[in-house]
């Protein structure tokens, strides 16, 4: 049946307006973005179909773009408004955690990586800079790909910091396949980039590494 022939406080947008985002379900959610079905499907059908076909939402959002685009009723079009749809999401939170006063807490640093790097296709190391009270001055993408001591160059992450006037930073970095457990190579990069901001008086006071679950902090474990 055609969502038009539904009742109207039964249709997606209708029930989002009076009852709030909230209380839409995946398949709602997902079907107001496809704003259309396919043959003998309607476009809430349609999202179902794809949610059991994915095995959920966040497996939906985060498939590549060919995975995604092999999807029934999907193509290019959805995929890149879903991804605009993640990013301005990711955005919006990361945007809200940042406002607050200080990187003090543990779990407030958490919050704030894992909007910003969880379901990253591509490993990318980032950068918290921070003034002497650990407020946020900028927060920086400064390496993609592969993330060895190679690939990050500390002389670069130094005159940042200079750039930055930071007294501390935050490292952090994600690990695409879900893993949050460190590498030797990471806890070699820390050790080095420590080593090299400790010159201009710069603290390291933590690196995350962002998985699927809560992410790994190198202090808690004594690895800084």
């Amino acid at each position: 049946m055609s969502i038009k022939n539904w009742l109207e406080n039964e249709r997606p947008r209708e029930k989002l307006l009076h009852k709030g985002a909230a209380s839409l379900s995946d398949s709602e959610l997902l079907a107001i973005l496809l704003r259309t079905g396919t043959i003998g499907m309607n476009a809430v059908d349609l999202a179902r179909s794809l949610l059991k076909e994915f095995g959920g939402l966040r497996a939906l959002l985060s498939a590549d773009q060919k995975s995604f685009c092999q999807g029934k009723g999907l193509g290019m079009a959805t995929y890149v408004q879903c991804q605009a749809v993640l990013e301005i999401a990711r955005r919006h939170y990361a945007e809200h955690l940042g406002e607050r006063d200080s990187f003090t807490s543990p779990e407030h640093v958490r919050d704030y990586l894992q909007a910003s790097l969880r379901d990253r296709q591509a490993e990318v190391f980032c950068v918290l800079f921070l003034d002497n009270r650990h407020r946020l001055i900028s927060f920086e993408e400064c390496f993609n790909g592969t993330i060895d001591g190679a690939s990050v160059h500390p002389r670069e992450i130094v005159r940042k910091a200079i750039h930055h006037n930071a007294a501390a930073v935050i490292l952090a970095h994600n690990h695409p396949s879900g893993i949050a457990e460190p590498s030797q190579a990471d806890i070699a990069l820390t050790s080095r980039l420590k080593e090299s901001l400790g010159l201009v008086d710069v603290r390291v006071l933590d690196h995350f590494i962002v998985g699927d679950g809560q992410p790994v902090s190198f202090s808690e474990r004594g690895l800084l």
